[in-house]
């Protein structure tokens, strides 16, 4: 049976979860609840603290996990990422006091204060800067306020809680993360099933279909607004001067398309939601 880490609270946890539920797989109906089992999946769900998955992932524990890229490289473990899931995007940033820091050469000497030390030493080595590294889990940004430290490295969404702690962000990004589905060595095969799964829920809210109805003089131009994975689908009408179009169109691109379409000369354009999809 297949042993797969889902995040125990927070973002990541709440997204995941509702993944592998559009996925089809039993989950947790209470928090509380720490280990499920999908016996007509074959499948077992463990849920953990986000920052522990990469390692049991990567001991060989566990065959599987979802969690944030930047736990995943902060960890060092030896588990590895086969696929973006598409939620949970965020970026490492630093932050100081407002008006302090314009640049990360001055934190040359400073103390850094962040719950990824292993990534943003790294970081800051390959950047020629000697600064120390002082790790906290949880509430960094309050490190600069307690005098804990000169500056923090944390994940940036909005950007809203650390304004709220007078910092602000400079220097370039350190890591740009969303969550991942990461697998142990030599499971690859083994969490196939689960990947084709997940990549069509992805593709499901990534995509709508469109059918619409197009004259056959111009099918090829229509063809060059939604060409589709592979190519559209095209089908005749009893009209033999009118054909009928399906294609995938990226959701973000609805409205935009169908005002290309109809201005090509395309009518009865409609749209529909994808609730499953191999691609």
């Amino acid at each position: 049976m297949l042993k797969v880490a889902i995040p125990n609270k927070g973002i990541l946890s709440d997204a995941a979860v509702g993944m592998l539920r559009e996925a089809g797989y039993l989950v947790r109906r209470d928090t509380k609840d720490l280990h499920v089992v999908d016996t007509s999946a074959g499948i077992e769900f463990f849920y953990l603290r986000p920052r522990d998955i990469a390692t049991y992932v990567g001991s060989g524990s566990l065959d599987a996990g979802i969690t944030g890229l930047d736990l995943l490289v902060d960890s060092g473990s030896d588990a590895k990422s086969v696929a973006s899931l598409g939620f949970g995007a965020s970026t490492l940033r630093f932050a100081g006091p407002i008006g302090k820091f314009r640049d990360i050469t001055e934190l040359e000497g400073r103390a850094v204060a962040t719950a990824y030390p292993n990534l943003v030493k790294e970081y800051l080595q390959k950047h020629g800067i000697n600064a120390k590294v002082i790790t906290l889990d949880g509430a960094v940004e309050v490190a600069v306020r307690l005098q804990v430290a000169d500056a923090v490295a944390d994940v940036v969404s909005t950007g809203s809680t650390l304004r709220q702690a007078g910092l602000e962000i400079f220097g370039p990004v350190i890591l740009e993360s969303d969550a991942q589905l990461i697998v142990a060595f030599g499971k690859d095969q083994a969490v196939e099933g689960l990947l084709q799964r997940l990549e069509g829920v992805r593709v499901a809210r990534e995509y709508v279909i469109f059918d619409y109805d197009c004259p056959v003089s111009l099918v090829d131009e229509a063809s060059r607004i939604t060409p589709g994975i592979e190519s559209p689908t095209i089908s005749p009408l009893r009209d033999s001067d009118w054909v009928a179009i399906r294609s995938l169109v990226k959701a973000s691109e609805t409205n935009q398309k169908m005002d290309e379409l109809y201005k090509v000369g395309a009518r009865a354009i409609l749209v529909s939601a994808i609730h499953a999809a191999r691609i």
